[in-house]
């Protein structure tokens, strides 16, 4: 199924799956490429060593494009430009618009820049200052996420850009790819579903209570970090919901010392960074302490498993979501699916 997506990235299918962190991995990001949509590697949870020897890997396990996804606002994003283009990535993405420069420079490269956004305005900017797609995720996907729906969005986006849109939020089969191209879009990416298959290193423990979701069980909190985050609602979530602002902050600047060891960041660059996500964000102090919940809490459950200690960024669509297929019988499955629907429309009079 051509689309413009899939000539811009040189992929068979007009899928995506996202730069999750902790979970899209090499092995996820491969699997995904082999089996023909664009897989993304999340970096923000990497060093720009781990970032290097992961692309490294993912180019070992197969031939097919990739994709890197960066924080725009990192005080070392020009650092992972510069590896993404050395080591001849054919995609970056972004989880917040990225600078001019830093869109001129991967161009110039050759490097496609798919930047992701949650409003038409940040389409229309990054746009206007060369990106060649945009991912645009309405309010039912998981992590960091709007209030408007994807359907009011995405053709929203479709009649304000000029460059392929790709639409996020809600996607999970076939039915969902053909509905988004009907609203003009060229392609679907997808966290949550991505998540649920064999291919992914998500601890086995954790997929079981994504399983076992419904719908009511996904909720939105902004007792994480300080932002609107799409998770399930668990026991943890439950409690931080009811935690005051002393004892968020006390915990906040526990975990932000966790990930300053495990990450190996000073405290001089997490306070670079911090500004830099204050003003993008304008965000208070007191939120930027809250975010330094995010990347472990986010670890403990992706990476050791531990759903009591641990929070899981989840779709809303993880309530429709019953198996764990490889990422090879997903895509095959999603495009039959898709061409089914196709075949059954009425047709035109």
């Amino acid at each position: 199924m051509a689309t413009p997506l899939t000539g811009l990235v040189g992929v068979r299918h007009p899928i995506v799956q996202t730069g999750m962190g902790w979970v899209a991995g090499p092995r996820l990001v491969s699997a995904t490429a082999d089996a023909g949509a664009l897989g993304i590697l999340a970096s923000a949870t990497m060093t720009t060593e781990q970032l290097r020897a992961a692309v490294r890997e993912v180019k070992s396990r197969t031939d097919a494009p990739f994709g890197v996804n960066l924080r725009a606002d990192a005080s070392d994003a020009a650092e992972r430009v510069r590896i993404i283009v050395e080591e001849g990535v054919r995609v970056a993405s972004f989880a917040l618009a990225p600078s001019r420069e830093l869109i001129a420079r991967l161009k110039d490269a050759g490097v496609v820049v798919i930047p992701s956004v949650g409003a038409r305005r940040h389409a229309e900017k990054v746009a206007a200052w060369g990106a060649d797609a945009v991912v645009v995720q309405g309010g039912e996907g998981g992590g960091h996420t709007g209030k408007v729906a994807t359907s009011v969005l995405l053709p929203q986006v479709v009649d304000a850009v000029g460059i392929p849109v790709v639409a996020a939020g809600g996607f999970h089969d076939g039915r969902g790819l053909v509905a988004a191209l009907a609203h003009g879009a060229a392609g679907i990416a997808m966290g949550t579903r991505f998540l649920l298959t064999s291919d992914s290193t998500v601890p086995d423990a954790v997929k079981a209570h994504y399983l076992a979701a419904t719908v009511d069980d996904v909720t939105v909190t902004t007792k994480v970090d300080g932002l609107p985050h799409r998770m399930l609602r668990t026991e943890l979530v439950d409690s931080l919901e009811r935690s005051g602002r002393a004892r968020g902050l006390l915990r906040a600047v526990r975990h932000a010392a966790s990930f300053k060891a495990l990450s190996g960041m000073s405290w001089t660059r997490m306070v670079r960074d911090g500004l830099a996500m204050r003003h993008g964000k304008e965000l208070t102090w007191s939120q930027l302490l809250l975010a330094a919940n995010t990347p472990m809490l986010l670890r403990a459950s992706m990476v050791e498993g531990r759903t009591d200690l641990g929070v899981m960024a989840s779709g809303q669509v993880a309530g429709l979501i019953d198996d764990l297929p490889s990422c090879a019988e997903l895509v095959d499955r999603i495009m039959a699916e898709a061409r089914a629907t196709l075949r059954g429309l009425p047709p035109a009079e």
